[in-house]
């Protein structure tokens, strides 16, 4: 379990903090992570990496010369938000453009995608290569499935080091592509990890049992099966791998980087014995052993796990991976002079969202806006520990963490809004993008789509009718949809389709907007009960859809409650 913590809410945050005191001479903060502290040639390619905090060194702790430029970094075990990905380029890239690489997770994707496209409207050329080591994650034949875990580190070293040669933006991006097609990684997992202010861990390992094909979220593991020994452990972490190989790849001669990483509080002494029999194992296949790390690289908070990585070399690829490196929590080969970025570099913090002209009546609605998202806040205050073991039985466990930085935001983003004189469609714009950038992950992205796509139709200039409450609505399920859920896929849109649905239909029939509203609250609370019913067909979930059966989802859940708190 995690001891050490003050607010569990505040602890990326106070870690990145501490992290960055600890590490100056190499890492500074920015908004939404760490870039370099030392300097980098003009024209150079920026390699941007992240995802959610708990997986240290991964992703701070890889930012450094030969490495990556810029880490964003979300909250615990969630994705940065686009905001958060797009500072953190910002402030690393030097004119070469961008590469962004992030392990392959929904909201990874959703808010890397959505920084990109930012970036590339600023004029900045961006280029992405999604992580998929993971074997138990997928099939073969859906590889570009499956996730990223401690391949992470061969795909940023390759990377990172081409980009430190000098090739340009479109070579380093090939490099990454070819170095994620030849890594393979396996983990097993003896307990599960434990989220700050949790009392249980996400999942459970019987004593005497282990997890097989744990993710590194907390996802339980595919198989379970007792505890071998070390050799007999080492015999099935390389059985799987050498049971498939890159293409072109034959095992006998081939030179390979084995990886056997620490998921957090297994003993550097225990690796060290497994390790021994991976090398002897390797040999006997008839493959050669080039620079192999053993040790904590990619981790899962403090998961007690193993996982073996093996990255299929090329003559390039070797280079690369042998090229020095310098960053906080990797090195190699050589000190490297460096000079250090100028101090007048600053992360200084954004101005705030410009408010412009609203009717009188716009600005009254913007006032009960601001005050159902307090409601908001409050309702997510009092379940979020439910959220979050409801969303543990088959993801992560954040949802409940996620919602409560996402509605804080927003809550404090609306009153200043008001504040200011905002009409209500600014006030839900300011709103919404409050909530995606400081919560992070699907939900952040999903929310603040939502609270956009309201506001845009609510607009400042009346006080909005029924017609165009209902009109606002449609538009935020529209919004959230186009992030790829239909109704059945177990997420967050089975409960607000129905809400759309019933709230149009009976402000259609001429029913108050307060008595509609209930109708659709009431709809969306039976459709959300019902999704307990269903296996999940998108996000982390997927890979563990039938440990959901049983439990509703989280998403459908949290929209239900917050509906039904904030009707009129």
């Amino acid at each position: 379990m995690t001891r050490l913590y003050n607010d569990p809410a505040d602890f990326a945050d106070e870690a990145t903090d501490g992290f960055v005191a600890a590490n100056g001479r190499r890492v500074r903060k920015v908004h939404g992570g760490v870039a370099r502290s030392t300097t980098s040639p003009e024209g150079a390619v920026a390699l941007v990496i992240g995802g959610g905090s708990g997986h240290y060194p991964a992703f701070g702790g890889l930012v450094g010369y030969g490495l990556a430029a810029g880490a964003a970094m979300g909250n615990l075990f969630a994705s940065p938000s686009a905001q958060q990905v797009a500072a953190v380029a910002r402030a690393s890239e030097h004119g070469g453009g961008v590469l962004l690489s992030y392990g392959n997770y929904a909201g990874d994707v959703l808010n890397f995608d959505a920084a990109a496209r930012t970036l590339e409207a600023d004029g900045i050329a961006v280029r992405t290569v999604r992580v998929t080591d993971d074997v138990t994650s997928a099939p073969a034949d859906r590889a570009h499935e499956r996730r990223g875990i401690a391949g992470d580190l061969c795909v940023f070293k390759v990377a990172g080091a081409a980009a430190e040669r000098g090739d340009d933006l479109d070579a380093v991006t090939a490099i990454a592509d070819r170095a994620n097609a030849r890594t393979r990684s396996f983990g097993v997992a003896f307990s599960g990890c434990s989220l700050p202010g949790a009392d249980e861990p996400l999942f459970e390992v019987p004593e005497g049992r282990m997890a097989v094909g744990m993710g590194i979220h907390g996802e339980r593991g595919i198989d379970e099966t007792d505890v071998p020994t070390a050799d007999e452990l080492a015999s099935l972490l390389l059985a799987r791998l050498l049971d498939e190989l890159p293409s072109g790849v034959t095992a006998a001669g081939a030179r390979v980087a084995p990886i056997l990483n620490g998921l957090g509080s297994v003993k550097y002494e225990e690796l060290f014995v497994v390790y021994r029999s991976v090398q002897r194992l390797l040999a006997d296949a008839g493959v050669v052993i080039v620079e192999p790390e053993v040790g904590e690289l990619v981790t899962s908070f403090d998961m007690a796990g193993v996982s073996l990585t093996l990255f299929w070399l090329d003559d390039e690829l070797e280079e690369l991976w042998a090229a020095p490196a310098d960053a906080p929590a990797y090195r190699k080969g050589g000190s490297v002079p460096q000079d250090r970025v100028a101090e007048s570099v600053l992360d200084a913090d954004a101005a705030p969202d410009a408010v412009g002209p609203a009717a009188d009546e716009s600005r009254a609605a913007a006032s009960t806006i601001a005050a159902g998202l307090a409601t908001v806040r409050a309702v997510v205050d009092e379940h979020a520990d439910e959220l979050g073991r409801i969303d543990a039985i088959a993801g992560d466990g954040d949802h409940g963490i996620g919602m409560q930085r996402g509605s804080h935001a927003a809550e404090a983003a609306a009153a200043d809004a008001v504040a200011r004189g905002a009409g209500a469609g600014t006030v839900l714009r300011i709103a919404g993008d409050a909530w995606s950038d400081k919560a992070g992950g699907t939900s952040g992205a999903i929310w603040g789509a939502a609270l956009e796509a309201l506001g845009r139709v609510l607009g400042d200039d009346a006080r909005p009718a029924a017609a165009t409450v209902a009109q606002a609505v449609g538009a935020a399920t529209e919004a959230v949809r186009a992030f790829g859920a239909t109704v059945g896929d177990k997420t967050m849109v089975d409960a607000l389709v129905p809400f759309d649905e019933v709230l149009r239909s009976r402000i259609d029939e001429g029913v108050p907007l307060a008595e509609a509203w209930r109708a659709a609250a009431s709809a969306a609370q039976e459709a959300a009960d019902r999704t307990s019913e269903l296996l999940p067909r998108k996000g982390r979930a997927r890979t563990h859809a039938e440990h959901a059966v049983g439990t509703p989802d989280p998403g459908a859940v949290s929209f239900a409650l917050i509906v039904a708190a904030v009707s009129p």
